[in-house]
């Protein structure tokens, strides 16, 4: 797995929504904000499905998923590609909801869609957009 450097991972935690792009087995895309989006350690990133359908679905056939990061005090931008597991029970997903129910009471925290990151990408227009940066 790849593990996110200082920089990124500073930028990270100013991001209050995150983009999220998943795709079906069959290509289909579709692209979510979300807004628990959490770094948990260098080389793993934790996402809440409170209201996910599409996306589910998605990961459900298809694992692989990209998160947008930008922000205006983000310094620049780059996308985190990953793979995701879905977890609904065991101590990681109680550990989530907990998170979730703490800083937003009433949402669901229906499943913890946890992410390994394969891969960091440069977005930034210029000669240098779309080459892999980790």
């Amino acid at each position: 797995m790849v593990q996110l450097n200082e920089k990124m991972k500073t930028a990270f935690s100013k991001v209050k929504i995150f983009p999220v792009a998943t795709a079906s087995s069959a290509g289909i895309p579709n692209v979510v904000p979300i807004g628990f989006c959490q770094l948990v350690d260098d080389e793993t990133i934790w996402i809440a499905d409170n209201f996910m359908v599409k996306s589910l679905a998605n990961l459900e056939e298809n694992p692989n998923l990209a998160i947008y990061v930008w922000g205006p005090e983000t310094g620049g931008c780059f996308q985190i590609k990953g793979e995701a597991v879905i977890l609904n029970s065991g101590e990681k997903f109680e550990k989530m909801k907990e998170i979730v129910n703490k800083a937003k009471p009433g949402l669901p925290a229906k499943n913890l869609i946890e992410v390994k990151i394969s891969g960091v990408f440069q977005c930034a227009p210029g000669p240098e957009a779309g080459s892999k940066l980790l």
